[in-house]
Parts: structure tokens; C-alpha cells; sequence
């Protein structure tokens, strides 16, 4: 049976959740904030990730370089990254360098200085960054996808920003958006692997009760679906192409039946679509389907790339599947053979510290509550065929299904918009 995770409430309201995984040689932990691309107005639009650049930049006590060379002097491993609702910084040592790492990360998170200086260096980086995002189509539709379907919603933005935005933010806006965001009922600490919570709380809790309020939070606006085509012309080899659906938040008590329904339909090489697009028809060689789960709202979406000639056929056959899961319930065997993928895909994964410690996080900030491994695959074990069939009706509705392409596509947009709308 797996352990429970430990959970202690600081004064100002940083919580600390760990994972007791005693047969482990190694401790992982993460600082997250529940802050992140869509909590920003459009000026600010690039902030919290620019913001997990100068994190590791220096502080009072280290520079960018002394940070480096003392992960490195233990062995660890440490980084960060942005979502559209989360912030986490994290690292990875062995057990023995417990100390190390979590002084490293408070001083880095709790002092770190947005030196002028840095933010000028890291700029050229990032706009590099969102220039490697653009030269790699199959990355770059996920972005557009994004615009096509959530529109004017912070949720439509890309996380990294926009170039004019990361030309003009300053040290100081850093400053000022990391001390109006990074606030104390915001911040959980979690940690996995081979530890004791009461040793965690004393390493940690000093630091970070120094966190002072904040002056509230702006709010999360739910986006209002606007299903249409976009069409993105660009001189490719292949077009690249993401349609999406509604999908569920992210405490949707149908999660279950949907994680199931995405593996059918295109979670793994045995799904509907990778067998009949790409091992029936060699259409595409890459084919995949994809959620994308928020506090309120969420997506569904597939993904794959064909030939310019091809386009059309390919779309036509991504709608008559979600039509077909829509209308027929799916096959014991299949069921059977989904449960099975995402049970073992879970436990596998759970024998990792870095794994356990992202998932006690989520727990903590979307559920405030320990949901275990054992209680997950309970649920799983519960949904029927009927569940994802009901489910697939609600969702796949050709009338609220986008479409986004990127690459030398021949129709035009009302071409496709009658495509989806047959099925």
C-alpha cells in the first residue's frame, strides 16, 4: 500500500506536502507556485516565464554561476518550467544531500535579485527560445491550436510571450510581478523520495515564513469556446495539423473516463487513430491524441502531420472517429486493454521521486487532498463503456470542434468547416 503523504500549513499560509518513498536513494523536490501564463494581463504576457529564466540568475549570496557549480557539486539536478496556471522550480539529489538542495532553492526563489544586468543577458535567450519554438512546426501548432481555440483568453496566449513584450520588460516589472503573484497562500513545497516530513518542515519552514501577503489575486476568467478553421500558410514538406474539442477540468469527477477515452482514441501505438492513420493508410507517421486540463476549463485535442495533398482525407478521418466514439460504445477489449495501459503507465511512473513529488503538488493545489494511487486506479477500474460513449456525445460535437493547420494547405477554410460539420 502506498504511503500517505504528510501535509503542515506555515503561519502565512505556504503549505508543505511530501511522499515518504523509503526505498529510494534519492529526494526530489519542487517549489510551485499556482501562478502562471494566464494569470497575466497582455503586457505581461511572457512574465512568469521570464521570471523562471532569472530565478536561477543570482541572488545576495550566488551568482548564476555559483548556483550551477553547487547543483553540480552534488550531484543533483535541478530546473524549472511555466504553465498556462503553475509555476515549479525543482531539483533532484540523493538522500544525503537533502540540506544542500532545499538551502539552494529557498535562496534562489526567496532572494533572488533580477539583476539589471541579467535580465539584458537572459533577453537574446528568450526571444531565441520563442524563435526555436517557431522553426519546429509540430511544437509551434500547439501554440496556434491554442489561439484557434480559446481566442482572446489568456489561455490562447503562448506562455513564452511575445517578442515586443520580452524586448521591454525591465528588471524592475520583473520585480514588481513576482512580489504581486508570488504570494504565500499561492506557494506549496512538495517533496518525494527517501525523507522525513517533521525534517523537511524544519529545513524549509524558516525561509519561507518570511513570505509576506500579498494584495489578493487577479481573477481566472473561463474562456468562451469560439470553434472555427485557422489556417496558417507556410512553405513545409508537410502540413501540421491539431483539431480540438471541449475537453474537462481538471477536478471533473468524469476525468476517469475521459483519461480512458483518450487512450482508445489515440493515447498509444494500439489506438484507433495511429492504427488506422498511420498503420492502415501510412498517412502520417506521427498521430496522437492529447488533453490539456485547467482549474475551469479544458481541452481535448488530436494531432498529426500528412502530406499537403492529404489534408482533407486526413481530418475526414479524424472526425468519423470521434463520430464513431461518439455513437458506438467502445469494445470490452478495448476497455480492458486501456485500463490495463494507463494502470501500468501509473504505477511504473510512481516509482519515481520526481513523478511522486509533481503529483502530491497537483493534489494539493487543485484537490487539497491526498488522492492516492490506490484510489485512482479504483476509479478507473469503475468506468464503463457506457461512460466514455456518454461522455464522447458531449463532447465531440462537430459544431464545437476547431480546426488548426500549419503548413501548405490547398482547401479553403469552409472546405474543412464542411468536412467536420458531415460528421
Amino acid at each position: 500500500m502506498e504511503a500517505a503523504i504528510a501535509r503542515t500549513v506555515l503561519a502565512n499560509g505556504v503549505r508543505i506536502v511530501s511522499l515518504p518513498m523509503p526505498h529510494t536513494r534519492s529526494v526530489a523536490m519542487g517549489v510551485w507556485v499556482n501562478a502562471g501564463a494566464r494569470d497575466e494581463t497582455d503586457p505581461e504576457n511572457g512574465l512568469s516565464h521570464f521570471i523562471e529564466h532569472m530565478i536561477f540568475k543570482g541572488t545576495r549570496k550566488r551568482s548564476a554561476f555559483q548556483i550551477a557549480k553547487e547543483f553540480d557539486g552534488i550531484g543533483g539536478h535541478t530546473n524549472a518550467f511555466t504553465t498556462m496556471e503553475h509555476t515549479c522550480y525543482h531539483a533532484k539529489v540523493l538522500d544525503t544531500r537533502i540540506e544542500t538542495m532545499v538551502e539552494i532553492l529557498s535562496d534562489i526563489f526567496l532572494n533572488s535579485l533580477f539583476d539589471p544586468r541579467e535580465v539584458e543577458r537572459e533577453r537574446p535567450v528568450i526571444l531565441q527560445e520563442i524563435g526555436m519554438v517557431e522553426d519546429s512546426p509540430e511544437e509551434y501548432i500547439h501554440t496556434l491550436s491554442g489561439s484557434t481555440f480559446w481566442g482572446d483568453n489568456p489561455l490562447g496566449r503562448s506562455i513564452l510571450g511575445t517578442r515586443q513584450n520580452i524586448a521591454q520588460f525591465s528588471a524592475e516589472t520583473i520585480r514588481d510581478f513576482f512580489s504581486r503573484l508570488y504570494q504565500p497562500e499561492r506557494i506549496v513545497i512538495a517533496a518525494a523520495g527517501h525523507l522525513d516530513h517533521g525534517r523537511l518542515v524544519d529545513l524549509v519552514g524558516p525561509a519561507f515564513e518570511t513570505v509576506r501577503p500579498g494584495n489578493g489575486f487577479p481573477p481566472r476568467v473561463t474562456p468562451v469556446n469560439r470553434p472555427r478553421v485557422a489556417l496558417h500558410p507556410r512553405e513545409l514538406e508537410q502540413v501540421h495539423i491539431c483539431l480540438g474539442t471541449p475537453g474537462l477540468a481538471m477536478a471533473d469527477p468524469r476525468r476517469y473516463a475521459f483519461s480512458l477515452l483518450n487512450t482508445i482514441l489515440g493515447g498509444n501505438m494500439s489506438s484507433r487513430l495511429f492504427q488506422e492513420i498511420r498503420e492502415t493508410r501510412g498517412l502520417a507517421y506521427a498521430v496522437y491524441s492529447f488533453t490539456a486540463a485547467h482549474v475551469d476549463t479544458g481541452m481535448f485535442g488530436v494531432y498529426l502531420a500528412v502530406s499537403p495533398d492529404q489534408v482533407r482525407p486526413a481530418v475526414e478521418l479524424v472526425a468519423v472517429e470521434l463520430a464513431r466514439m461518439a455513437r458506438e460504445p467502445v469494445t470490452a477489449a478495448e476497455l480492458k486493454g486501456a485500463l490495463e495501459y494507463t494502470r501500468g503507465s501509473l504505477l511504473l511512473a510512481a516509482e519515481h521521486a520526481d513523478h511522486q513529488m509533481m503529483r502530491a503538488a497537483q493534489n494539493e493545489i487543485y484537490f487539497e487532498a491526498d488522492i492516492s494511487l490506490d484510489e485512482v486506479i479504483s476509479r478507473l477500474e469503475s468506468v464503463t463503456a457506457e461512460d466514455i460513449q456518454e461522455l464522447a456525445r458531449t463532447l465531440f460535437r462537430p459544431e464545437q470542434t476547431m480546426l488548426t493547420l500549419l503548413g501548405p494547405a490547398k482547401d479553403r477554410p469552409e472546405r474543412f468547416e464542411a468536412c467536420l460539420l458531415r460528421h
